[in-house]
C-alpha cells in the first residue's frame, strides 16, 4: 500500500484559501488571495521542489484541478517541476466534473470514495494531495492521509477557508520533521498516528 501524502500552505490563523494568485479562489469574497508568495525563497523552493519530485502521482479536487489544468500544461518548460506535473498520473475526486478531462494522464475518481482512494494508493508509492481544501477534509474524514505536510507562514489574515475547518475528524499527529525558514516560514510534517488519547492534569481523586 502506498502513502497518501497531503500538501497545505496556510496562515498562521488556520487560512488555507488562495494561497498563490489574486483570482485563484474569490469564493466567500476573499479579497486576499496571492499572500503566499511574498514569502517564498530559494531556499524553501528547493524543498518543495524535492518533496514534489518524490511522487509518482497526483490527487486533486474538482477547483484545484481545474486552476492546474488551465495552466500546466502550457507552463514554461523552465519551471522545475512542470514537466513532473504534466507526466504523473493525475486523479481528480469530483461529484460535477463529466465526461473526459483534458488534461492529459488525468482520470476522473467515481463511485465509492474510500474504495476510489484506496484503489489508487495501491497503484502507487506515494500519492501527493495540494490545495483540494474539500477533499483534504473527505481524506482526513475517512482516515485516508498518511502524511501531512504543512507549511505555516507568519501572518494572519482574519477570514478564508480554514485547512481545519468543523467537521475535521479528531486524529493524533506524529512530528517527523521541523524547519524553520529566515523569513518566519515554518515546515512541518506530520505522520497520522490513529485516534487522540485523553488524561486528567488534575490527576486521580
Amino acid at each position: 500500500m502506498g502513502k497518501l501524502v497531503v500538501n497545505t500552505f496556510t496562515s498562521l490563523d488556520g487560512v488555507m484559501q488562495s494561497p498563490g494568485m489574486p483570482e485563484e479562489d474569490r469564493e466567500g469574497g476573499f479579497d486576499q488571495g496571492g499572500w503566499q508568495v511574498p514569502y517564498f525563497d530559494e531556499e524553501s523552493g528547493q524543498v518543495m521542489t524535492e518533496a514534489i519530485a518524490a511522487f509518482d502521482a497526483l490527487l486533486l479536487g474538482r477547483k484545484t484541478y481545474e486552476i492546474f489544468a488551465d495552466y500546466w500544461p502550457t507552463a514554461p518548460g523552465e519551471i522545475p517541476f512542470a514537466g513532473l506535473l504534466n507526466r504523473v498520473p493525475k486523479y481528480v475526486a469530483s461529484r460535477t466534473l463529466t465526461g473526459p478531462l483534458t488534461w492529459q494522464g488525468s482520470t476522473l475518481v467515481t463511485g465509492d470514495f474510500v474504495e476510489r482512494i484506496t484503489a489508487v494508493k495501491e497503484r502507487h508509492d506515494e500519492v501527493h494531495v495540494i490545495g483540494s481544501l474539500d477533499l483534504v477534509q473527505s481524506l482526513l474524514r475517512f482516515g485516508l492521509v498518511d502524511r501531512l505536510n504543512l507549511w505555516l507562514y507568519p501572518l494572519l489574515l482574519g477570514n478564508g477557508k480554514q485547512v481545519f475547518a468543523d467537521g475535521t475528524v479528531p486524529t493524533a499527529l506524529r512530528l517527523t520533521e521541523s524547519v524553520t525558514y529566515p523569513n518566519g516560514t515554518l515546515q512541518l510534517s506530520y505522520e497520522t498516528a490513529g485516534a487522540p488519547t485523553y488524561g486528567n492534569l488534575a490527576g486521580d481523586d
